[in-house]
């Protein structure tokens, strides 16, 4: 007499049971995370980070300006250019955040100092390039594993997020508190963070305020949030260009390219480039750019 058991056994043991089971236990590998795979250092000098797949995706062409065609923001470029410069030779660097204005140049000076950092020891022997890794805002909860991939190699890594901010409901921001500063490992000694933001505390106006007017202890309701940007070592504000500093930027770019026009006329056209877009910054004067050197018959870039 045949029992329960021995029913389940050998209905399990037909065909179609089988390949369902095959099926099963594929689908359930898939879901699974994959383990980081060591990328080849060597193949780059930028990557993306793709959380999804726990890999660097190498960067063959970095899109970026030369560091001396960014006009108006000559003090932070010296600074950063700096702190860059000590990260690559080994010495004692802070991350930094860069904020303020749209359009002024915080993720086009990130990419220009580490390109004119690294273009300015290739000839020093023994010197091995940074690497810039490119991490997306909504991948900031992976970071500990992408520091796991950095952690011990020859290599210098800049982590780069652009734009990062948090809204009222996100928690991702304490995986980077904890990178940055606070965890038992710590940020490694060969990986040093930049972001850039338009919040100077990464966080909505609205929330902070909606926090301190509903928290029993106003101050302690928002200090866990706002000591996220104290664990940049450096802030660098961005601000809204004169006209001056913005005709500067525009024939920055007019001489470095040879787009030859009568200057008053460059000069007009900008200005009221500018004034369509409500906007006199970094962005509006290469837009301007893209569209002088496009009626001239000029690719550029």
């Amino acid at each position: 007499m045949t029992t329960d058991r021995d029913d389940l056994l050998a209905s399990l043991s037909t065909p179609d049971a089988a390949s369902a089971l095959t099926r099963i236990a594929v689908a359930l590998e898939a879901l699974v995370p994959k383990p980081p795979q060591k990328p080849d250092f060597d193949a780059a000098d930028a990557f993306v980070w793709q959380a999804e797949g726990n890999t660097l995706v190498p960067v063959p062409h970095v899109s970026r300006v030369e560091i001396g065609l960014l006009r108006g923001i000559d003090r932070v470029r010296d600074i950063l250019t700096d702190n860059t410069e000590r990260f690559a030779r080994g010495f004692a660097a802070n991350n930094v955040l860069l904020w303020g204005a749209r359009g002024m140049g915080k993720s086009s000076l990130v990419k220009a100092a580490h390109a004119s950092v690294n273009a300015a020891h290739a000839a020093d022997a023994g010197f091995l390039p940074m690497k810039l890794v490119e991490i997306h805002r909504e991948d900031i909860d992976s970071l500990p594993g992408l520091m796991t991939l950095m952690r011990d190699t020859p290599y210098n890594f800049l982590v780069f997020c652009d734009d990062l901010s948090f809204d009222f409901d996100d928690t991702s921001y304490k995986s980077l508190k904890a990178v940055l500063d606070g965890g038992i490992e710590g940020r490694p000694a060969n990986v040093l963070f930049y972001a850039t933001s338009n919040r100077r505390h990464l966080m909505p106006r609205e929330m902070l305020d909606n926090e301190r007017s509903t928290a029993i202890n106003p101050g302690e309701a928002v200090e866990e949030k706002v000591s996220l940007s104290d664990r940049f070592g450096l802030w660098l504000g961005f601000h809204k260009c004169s006209q001056d500093e913005f005709l500067a930027m525009v024939f920055g770019y007019v001489d470095h390219y040879g787009l030859v026009q009568d200057r008053a006329i460059t000069e007009a056209e900008a200005l009221e480039w500018a004034a369509t877009r409500a906007s006199r910054s970094g962005r509006t004067a290469w837009q301007y750019i893209q569209d002088l050197a496009g009626r001239m018959g000029k690719a550029i870039g």
